[in-house]
């Protein structure tokens, strides 16, 4: 007997719970009351009814004159639609009555109303002739609405429609009722309004008639008793200054800006600093030394006393400002610069006491987040300040800084670093060895928003981690960072076990870039077996794509032939052959992964026949993927060499048409025998359609025998000098046997056969020479964001299908099971010499190998097992 669960044990049928009981019922039934009154009472619904015979624009008249608010709000936000359809009749009977309704209408109709308006702007329904007589004075009328939020929606209309108006207009429309719109006995919306509307007329006009009919009314609203007016009017300084030219600015604009900062108001003297700023560019040397940085100066000196808003602009603006002011500091000036922003990077840390949030007085909380903001404008600014103290200083100055930056106790900061840590590394070039330990922070961060962020641009920092500098310290960089791959991995399981799947995602895609920064075996021991298991029991289907692209990847760079053997056995066995059709599809995908990373030949010799096989399989879900894949996969046989593998898949798509049962799958087939008819194939010989395929192709494979060629040269080495070619060494090699990239230059027109035709030569210095070219061609994969694997086409054309329609009457082709066995391995490269347990086919017309004498268990037919095999959803 098991004893009762606590929530049975726990239930008390007491009177004063089952009053607790009632209370909820009764708090259910007031839930619902609301739903029941909601509903529409015929009378309600005879009032919303509308004849279904009316036009339109008959429509839209009945329901703005008779119709109620939401009908109304429905018609206004349709309204560009009856202008696109009726444009005329909808200027003549809709818009007057939208004029009626307006000026009584609610807030919602009203915001409607602005968006439509705005909209038939944009669309160009009317000429702007006809748009300023019909809607202008409309805008112009409910600019001043009692609602902000509608003033404001009005004004974005207002705001797009001057750019278009022509100047007549904007004189007599906007500009001369402006003139009283601005004084002072007018409200102080309507001051407030026009200190933006006097913003966007400056472009319009030429600098006589700015200076004659714009400037004095600038003057005036800067002088506002109001300093909500005065700060609105600063900001637009700014683009006062653009229309104006140099000249006004300096004499007109730079006057104001001075008073204005010393204004009793904070928020006005925020405006005008971040105007200065703005305006940097505008002035010359001796109004940047003489005027400029003493305001600045002192803006900064006061900072601290004032309002900690000020030290949050104060602290974003930081880098434009050293920017604009480079130059003309003084040496102590400089310095007492550079210590103020090491002061606003650490601003509050020492407040830090551990106390609960709750014992905390909400002032101090307050505090605390505006402090967190300037901290992190600080790390924004990080790269700019790099720049202000010189890279070569970086380890003097400011490296204490970012180390602060980098530890800093709240997510935004290390976030924000982390985004800029890429800029760093490029402005520190030869000693970004100096920020490897921060690196490795930021990779372990607790916080996976912090992780998302650096690994953005992940391959970019290792890369600078692993070739940048000076020669004489490149050797130690990587030796010198023995956590890279512990925190690496860890990352990876942090995100692996957090519901962010898209960060695991991005990292895994990130992760391709390995093989240019770590060794071919860190990785098979490290990464590659841990890509298997998430594509095995991961549960998202784009994390399990990145891993198997990744791992495809690791694949093609992987330098031992016994490795990269295993895992192709891992690929076919636990994937193609697996038991759950879940992976049998990941198989799939794999091998459309390795059509567009690998050479023609290498998928047709080791993936060809294990793909096509799965059109026996018994889930409707794998035939119908691999019917999706066919094209692709029919895009990597050449002939005359691949023959015997076409009339293989075109036997398999016959099977397909003839004995699928699943109606899905079927049509499937269908259309994928039309598109195979369609393609045209490659030949052995180059052809001009396919020149550049096929010269990409040749490049692939060429880097495929070459890593065999060199793993053969290192072998003979390690039994010459007894000691194995160091990746350090292999990398320096690598880095200093650089070739061009234009292939028609490294690659010979014509073709050499897979089998070797020409006698290789057994000298020393033709091995050396190959070693030093794979070495080479082995970087080259990896630069300009690896762009040889995404450039990779993704479609392949082929050549000359036989209709299987006209295949399944002929007798010409006779094939059997027997069919798919092992190609010719006397015909294909020595880099592609398979173990004995690899199923492969090879290029070529030798021989077939005999059945006899292969003892791959994995190149015998797979029908009968694949019809006893059940799939595990």
């Amino acid at each position: 007997m098991h004893p009762p669960p606590p929530a049975a044990a726990a239930m008390d049928f007491s009177q004063n719970s089952l009053f607790g009981y009632m209370e909820d019922l009764q708090e259910l039934t007031i839930i619902e009351r609301p739903v029941r009154r909601s509903l529409k009472t015929p009378e309600e619904i005879e009032r919303l009814t509308v004849d279904e015979d009316l036009s339109d624009i008959e429509r839209a008249v009945y329901l703005l004159s008779a119709g109620q608010d939401i009908q109304g709000t429905s018609v206004i936000a349709n309204l560009p639609f009856l202008m696109r359809q009726n444009p005329a009749e909808t200027l003549r009977r809709v818009l007057p009555k939208v004029r009626e309704v307006l000026p009584v209408a609610g807030v919602e109709m009203q915001l409607t109303a602005a968006v439509s308006f705005l909209t038939i702007l944009q669309e160009d329904s009317v000429s702007i002739h006809t748009y300023a007589h019909s809607f202008l004075q409309v805008i112009l009328l409910h600019l001043e609405h009692r609602d902000a939020g509608v003033s404001n929606a009005w004004l974005e209309t207002l705001l797009s429609v001057i750019e278009v108006l022509p100047k007549e207009t904007l004189r007599h429309e906007i500009l001369n009722p402006l003139v009283s719109k601005a004084q002072l006995s007018q409200t102080v919306q309507s001051r407030l309004v026009s200190c933006k509307i006097l913003g966007k007329l400056t472009n319009k006009f030429d600098a006589h008639t700015i200076k004659r009919e714009i400037l004095p009314l600038v003057k005036s609203l800067c002088q506002d008793v109001e300093y909500e007016v005065r700060s609105c009017m600063c900001r637009q300084l700014e683009n006062i200054a653009q229309g104006i030219g140099t000249e006004l600015t300096k004499s007109v604009v730079l006057p104001e800006l001075i008073e204005l900062s010393r204004d009793e108001g904070s928020s006005v003297r925020l405006a005008a600093f971040e105007t200065l700023v703005n305006l940097l560019d505008v002035f010359d040397t001796d109004d940047r030394s003489q005027t400029i940085l003493p305001l600045v100066k002192s803006f900064c000196e006061k900072s601290f006393k004032a309002d900690e808003s000020i030290l949050i602009s104060l602290s974003f603006h930081l880098g434009k400002l050293c920017h604009g002011l480079y130059g003309i500091f003084t040496p102590d000036q400089h310095l007492r610069f550079l210590e103020f922003y090491k002061k606003l990077c650490t601003l509050g840390l020492q407040q830090e006491n551990g106390h609960n949030e709750n014992q905390i007085p909400p002032q101090i909380l307050e505090q605390e987040k505006k402090y967190i903001s300037v901290r992190k404008n600080c790390a924004y600014n990080f790269p700019a300040m790099i720049v202000f103290v010189d890279p070569k200083n970086f380890h003097m100055e400011l490296y204490s800084t970012f180390f602060c930056l980098c530890h800093d106790p709240e997510v935004p900061v290390r976030y924000t670093i982390a985004i800029c840590f890429y800029e760093v590394s490029k402005l520190l070039n030869s000693g970004v060895y100096l920020i490897h330990k921060e690196l490795i922070t930021l990779l372990q961060d607790e916080s996976l928003e912090v992780l998302d962020a650096l690994i953005d641009h992940l391959p970019e920092i290792l890369e600078l981690m692993s070739t940048g500098g000076e020669s004489s310290i490149q050797e130690n960089k990587l030796s010198s960072l023995p956590d890279l791959i512990p925190a690496l991995t860890a990352a990876e399981q942090r995100a692996a076990a957090s519901l962010k799947w898209r960060t695991h995602e991005k990292l895994l895609q990130k992760y391709a870039c390995l093989p240019h920064i770590i060794s071919s075996d860190q990785i098979y021991y490290r990464f590659l077996q841990r890509m298997f298991t998430i594509m095995m029991t991961n549960n998202v289907l784009p994390v399990q794509k990145a891993a198997s692209r990744t791992l495809c990847i690791f694949l093609r760079y992987n330098r031992k032939q016994e490795q990269r053997h295993e895992v192709i056995q891992k690929l076919i066995e636990q994937l193609g052959q697996g038991k759950s059709y879940w992976n049998r599809l990941r198989f799939l995908d794999t091998c459309e992964f390795i059509i567009e990373i690998f050479s023609k030949s290498f998928f047709c010799k080791y993936f060809f026949l294990p793909a096509i096989e799965l059109t026996h399989d018994p889930v409707a879900n794998v035939r119908m993927k691999l019917c999706y894949l066919l094209p692709k996969v029919k895009s990597t046989l050449k002939i005359p060499a691949d023959k015997h593998l076409l009339q293989q898949l075109e036997m398999c798509v016959r099977k397909l048409l003839c004995q699928e049962k699943d109606k899905d799958v079927l049509a499937i087939v269908k259309r994928t025998v039309l598109e195979l008819d369609r393609m045209e194939m490659s030949m052995d010989a180059f052809q001009k359609k396919f020149y550049e395929k096929d010269l990409l192709d040749q490049e692939k494979e060429r880097e495929e025998l070459l890593l065999m060629e060199m793993e053969q040269l290192e072998k003979e080495k390690q039994q010459n000098d007894g000691r194995p070619m160091s990746d350090k060494t292999f990398e320096k090699k690598r880095r200093d046997a650089k070739t061009p990239t234009t292939l028609s230059k490294s690659i010979p027109i014509s073709v050499p056969g897979p089998s070797g035709t020409s006698t290789p030569s057994t000298s020393k210095e033709i091995k050396k020479s190959k070693l030093i070219r794979s070495q080479s061609f082995n970087n080259q994969a990896f630069h300009a964001k690896y762009g040889n694997l995404d450039k990779c086409p993704s479609k392949s054309s082929t050549a000359g299908y036989t209709p299987v329609s006209g295949l399944g009457k002929t007798s010409v082709i006779s094939l059997t099971d027997d069919s798919f066995r092992a190609r010719n391995a006397s015909s294909i490269p020595t880099s592609f010499s398979p173990s004995p347990s690899l199923p492969s086919t090879s290029r070529g017309t030798g021989n077939p190998v005999d059945p006899k004498s292969s003892g791959s268990k994995d190149t015998q037919p797979r029908k009968a097992t694949l019809k006893s095999r059940k799939s595990n959803p």
